[in-house]
């Protein structure tokens, strides 16, 4: 269980240190659950870095700072502060992630040319072959199997890969790369290797498309931005490697805990059995409970005085948001800890809010409705092979879920 002790804070304040300990399965981190309905506006410490933050937690704080323009993202690029990594996943350089609006619109304006209603109707049937073939691998390879291994590791890749128009044979061992890239733990040199070999072959993809121009695909839509002057070269390689990389790992894995769900939850996985119609708000639903990833994200910096829930968070300092607490908010929330498919579109931040809401939400819905769908199609005795205290989950990961998931049909 997550623990946190007082350390001394800046400000004359205390911040609680929050070790970011492995939880069980996806159990909701209580020292989270108890900022949000204790101490809403708190001082907290990471394991890395230097100096204290701010870590905010209610539904409407968290819309308030990932909203107003007086919380930069931008202003984070020359500052090191306490983080739940050694090392920056994302690239502070050219990066959606680090820019303000308008930069950030003028980026989000041309990614989102990918990710249209036509281009999920071009990416579906292309999905749903890519989903059949990778069972139909794992039917060959006989039960009990490993639907990780089998469909959760490969098939977001594999979608993402096509999103970007990637060729069949630059796609090996792409999975690992997207691992280690979005691994935080005390070996850096791993990460920024991987990273390297990802962004050279993103280079080389834009390269081809500029010569061989085509709008079919987010590398062409990416490559004519910068013939165009939309995008600078470096703000395309960078926008097109976050896609690919956060696109494969956080899929694999909360597709993967959606699964798990469902197999440890009968009276659940019955419902959906009898109505598949309910597939899509049961997907919404799942996705705001399930606490996918550990700790926090990126944080921003705040370029002005500003009171948040009564609280004045000063000029300069460090704000974190947590977008899995803001979505067990009870007075957003009814019920908020209880898995509820019956509780219908909900305004959850489990892609983010405001300007760096994710941009391939739409995508990895679109993943997450097919998988679900096309293994109650096929396995009517979908089962674990093993009891669920027995499954291994990642270790130190950013983003939570089972090492590996056995299953008999």
């Amino acid at each position: 269980m997550t623990t946190s002790e007082t350390v001394d804070g800046a400000v004359g304040e205390n911040a609680h240190f929050w070790p970011l300990e492995d939880l069980q399965a996806l159990d909701f981190d209580p020292f989270l659950s108890r900022l949000m309905r204790e101490e809403p506006i708190a001082r907290i410490r990471l394991p890395y870095g230097d100096g204290d933050a701010w870590l905010v937690t209610r539904y409407a704080d968290v819309k308030l700072v990932t909203t107003d323009p007086r919380f930069s993202r931008k202003a984070l690029v020359e500052r090191a502060v306490t983080s739940s990594s050694p090392h920056a996943i994302a690239s502070k350089h050219a990066a959606l992630n680090y820019a303000d609006p308008p930069e950030v619109n003028r980026m989000r304006r041309v990614v989102a040319r990918a990710f249209t209603g036509r281009s999920m109707q071009r990416l579906q049937p292309l999905a749903q072959r890519t989903a059949d073939r990778l069972l139909d691998a794992m039917e060959q390879h006989g039960s009990p199997a490993d639907l990780v291994e089998h469909l959760h590791g490969p098939f977001p890749l594999a979608v993402v890969a096509d999103l970007l128009g990637i060729p069949e044979e630059n796609r090996r061992e792409m999975t690992g790369w997207a691992n280690l890239i979005m691994s935080p733990g005390p070996a850096p040199e791993s990460s920024k290797k991987a990273m390297a070999t990802v962004r050279a072959a993103i280079v080389d993809l834009l390269e081809q498309r500029r010569a061989h121009p085509t709008g079919e695909d987010l590398a062409g839509v990416l490559a004519h931005a910068t013939q165009t002057g939309e995008l600078r070269d470096q703000e395309a390689v960078s926008l097109a490697t976050a896609i690919l990389v956060s696109g494969a790992h956080a899929v694999r894995n909360n597709s993967a805990n959606m699964v798990y769900v469902l197999l440890t939850r009968p009276e659940q996985l019955a419902r959906l059995r009898a109505d598949r119609e309910l597939i899509p708000q049961a997907v919404d639903e799942l996705i705001r409970w399930i606490p996918h990833r550990s700790g926090v994200g990126i944080p921003r910096i705040a370029v002005a005085d500003v009171e948040v829930g009564g609280v004045l968070i000063r000029e300069g300092e460090a704000v974190y948001t947590s977008f899995l607490a803001a979505n067990r908010d009870p007075a957003v929330f009814d019920d908020p800890d209880t898995l509820d498919f019956d509780r219908g579109p909900s305004a959850h931040m489990s892609f983010g809010n405001g300007p760096h809401h994710c941009v391939g939400s739409m995508l990895a819905r679109m993943e997450s409705e097919l998988m679900l769908a096309t293994l109650l199609d096929r396995y009517p005795r979908l089962a674990l092979a093993v009891p669920p205290e027995q499954l291994e989950w990642q270790e130190g990961a950013l983003i939570r879920g089972p090492k590996a998931l056995p299953v008999t049909w």
